[in-house]
């Protein structure tokens, strides 16, 4: 719930046992199903979902977990011809655990993403031109949050990152540093001065996402007192595949 209010799609439509997104094909958590209720009829829903995104010209992605719960929905999945792919950790931590948050002056914090944050943001992260971007935008800001940005020393920007805030925690998002400037401690920079800035609104944890292949951001967040507090993948169907009973 909390990851799905920190990065809202543009549109939605909620089943009561899953919950639909789409937002033009920008970014997959963005434009999945989160299957809210993993004990449903598979196929029924699966039917239902597949021409929600058939109207949008988008492919049917799901987000989920790999629990028991999901093994079921899982074994469906696997049946239509799914892929399993971009394995992603939840990492948690409580606020003030420790972590030395000192030192964040050079640290620029808004509340709304200007144009040098969101250039060097999607020029990491961001796939397509100028209407994927302000789409990008619109999910950006689709929740109280606050926007982290750190120069190097000559001015330019060298790394960002975002705060959401949802029901009293903190979500970590968007954490990217420029090609040039890594290596550099500028995330870092970034993640305590929005971990101080959540402190000081008195948010009781935080939480982050990172893709299990991303060792270097791993290391980072475990530095400053994340762990591993579960998991999630994506299944994709294979294109022009049908549904079996559709």
């Amino acid at each position: 719930m909390l990851m799905d209010a920190a990065w809202p799609a543009v549109h939605r439509r909620d089943t009561g046992e899953w919950v639909l997104r789409a937002a033009a094909g920008v970014t997959q958590r963005a434009n999945s199903v989160w299957p809210r209720n993993t004990a449903v009829e598979p196929l029924a829903a699966l039917r239902e979902a597949a021409q929600w995104y058939r109207e949008r010209r988008l492919p049917l992605i799901f987000q989920m977990t790999d629990t028991p719960a999901s093994a079921r929905l899982h074994h469906v999945l696997d049946a239509e011809g799914f892929t399993r792919q971009s394995e992603t950790l939840i990492m948690s931590r409580t606020s003030g655990n420790g972590l030395q948050i000192s030192g964040t002056a050079p640290v620029e914090v808004s509340d709304g993403p200007d144009e040098e944050w969101l250039r060097l943001w999607w020029s990491v992260d961001g796939r397509g031109g100028a209407a994927e971007r302000e789409t990008a935008r619109t999910i950006l800001t689709g929740c109280l949050s606050l926007y982290a940005l750190v120069r190097d020393d000559d001015g330019v920007p060298a790394a960002v990152g975002r705060l959401a805030m949802v029901h009293g925690t903190g979500g970590i998002y968007c954490m990217a540093t420029s090609p040039s400037a890594r290596r550099r401690g500028y995330a870092t920079m970034v993640l305590r001065a929005l971990l101080a800035e959540g402190t000081a609104r008195n948010l009781e944890n935080f939480w982050l996402l990172v893709t299990a292949a991303n060792s270097a951001a791993r290391q980072l967040y475990q530095q400053a007192g994340f762990e591993e507090t579960g998991r999630y993948l994506y299944r994709q169907q294979r294109p022009r595949r049908a549904l079996t009973g559709c």
